[in-house]
């Protein structure tokens, strides 16, 4: 078994099993859904190196043929890396061997695992900020489709959980849009963020190659490079917090959506409702209509949030590369994969929650537009704090004949109940959706799923 791993030693022993099998920990299984990125990489390393003369046209042809037929037979299902292998590189380089002898040997010439998962994890980060983008427009949208429909439909504003002013419903659904046209803006300024590449910085100080590390950055459509290689390295774990916490932004406005839904479709307050096929029974009482989902929902921000918590306690780290760093992969990998599911859930779930019109308007009471009146009287040259006492001194007068509808209307400060402006919102949603890149602009393609 002399050589089994990518840095075994000509007639050196083998390392202890026990030890290797705690090292690799989760990174086989973990590296399955990394390894077409791996490959588009490798694939630009070696495209590389033939342009410095490292390889030869013949040898950088065939390693690109051996790379593609790889991709493809990953793609479906044929190739993975397994319980031998270490990691995914490891696999993919023991398939090179196997495919082309020799020639395999040296694909890693001026390159590191460190620098090869780095661009892996840079790869799988592009695309995964693409995804939240995307995933939180559609959310924003599915919104904002419910706002138009029911711009006007009183709704109670709460503030502490007790009644405070008449709300609307369409103002309750524009928030959470613009909640998440905020949410998705900001992934895609991250995902511009972090679009430079680290392959070419080896080990985290260069190599005696004059590697082509501006032309390897654009043949795999990263806007640049990370200019110095130790920063390369160290910058390792930092960017996946990034890409993490902005995942979060998106959770947090989730976990308040799923949190309102939560409680409006409870009896107390009856304002909502899940369609039966959205909804779980109880294994012992037959009455149950349970909404699981929203409840799971709202527990999907603690994942996110003790994945960041975890990549930033790992990060408590010298300069130079450390294996700590390994198990920031685990972290990344789960928070994203249960975030974006939960996005695409949510964006289905916003088109079929139903709402109880007559409810909604019972719960309105007179008593909530007493701030209207104050301020009415403010308009008319009351100072506010002298109008504000003589209303809370006779609510039930100032309850008289209230008008529910009309107060809303009247309320015309920007983005209020009376001027939502959702026109303003689809602009911004749809300057959102002109950025997003194509389904198709991977190096990689999609991904395998776990």
């Amino acid at each position: 078994m002399s050589g089994h791993y990518l840095w075994s030693k000509t007639g050196g022993p083998e390392p202890d099993i026990e030890m290797m099998a705690f090292l690799a920990a989760d990174d086989v299984r973990l590296d399955r859904q990394l390894l077409l990125y791996d490959i588009a990489a490798s694939a630009a390393h070696a495209a590389g190196l033939a342009r410095i003369g490292v390889l030869d046209a013949g040898e950088a042809a065939a390693v690109k043929q051996a790379l593609d037929e790889l991709a493809a037979a990953c793609r479906a299902g044929r190739f993975t890396c397994s319980a031998p292998h270490e990691d995914g590189h490891s696999a993919l380089e023991q398939a090179l061997v196997e495919k082309l002898g020799a020639l395999g040997r040296k694909i890693h010439t001026g390159r590191s695992r460190n620098d090869q998962v780095l661009a892996t994890i840079r790869l799988y980060l592009k695309d995964r900020l693409a995804d939240l983008a995307a995933a939180c427009l559609a959310v924003a949208e599915a919104a904002l489709e419910r706002a138009a429909a029911d711009p006007d439909l009183p709704l109670p504003g709460y503030t502490h959980l007790q009644r405070a002013v008449p709300s609307s419903l369409g103002l309750w659904w524009a928030s959470y849009a613009e909640a998440f046209i905020d949410d998705g803006e900001l992934a895609h300024l991250v995902r511009a963020h972090l679009d430079r590449s680290p392959l070419g910085s080896a080990a985290g100080y260069g190599v005696n190659l004059p590697l082509d590390r501006d032309g390897v950055a654009a043949e795999l459509g990263f806007a640049g490079v990370i200019h110095n290689p130790l920063y390369a390295q160290t910058g390792r774990g930092k960017f996946e917090l990034l890409a993490v916490q902005t995942l979060g932004q998106a959770t947090l406005d989730l976990r308040r959506l799923a949190w309102d839904l939560s409680l409006y479709t409870t009896a107390e307050f009856g304002f909502a409702a899940l369609p039966p096929e959205w909804t779980t029974g109880s294994s012992l009482m037959p009455n149950k209509a349970n909404p699981d989902i929203v409840e799971m929902l709202r527990a999907c921000h603690p994942t996110v949030q003790a994945a960041a918590g975890e990549i930033e306690n790992l990060l408590a780290l010298p300069g130079g590369y450390h294996r700590d760093l390994q198990s920031t992969k685990a972290p990344l990998l789960r928070a994203f994969g249960r975030g974006l599911a939960a996005l695409a859930l949510s964006a289905r779930l916003v088109t079929v929650v139903r709402f109880d019109r007559a409810a909604m308007q019972a719960a309105v009471t007179p008593e909530m537009l007493a701030t209207d009146r104050a301020i009415d009287q403010a308009r008319t040259g009351t100072p506010f704090r002298d109008a504000y006492r003589a209303t809370a001194g006779r609510l039930p007068a100032t309850a008289a004949g209230a008008d529910v509808a009309a107060s809303l209307a009247a309320r015309v400060s920007p983005g209020a109940c009376g001027a939502l402006d959702l026109d303003g919102l689809r602009h911004r949603a749809a300057g959102l959706r002109r950025r997003l890149p194509s389904r198709g602009s991977s190096s990689a393609g999609a991904p395998p799923a776990p």
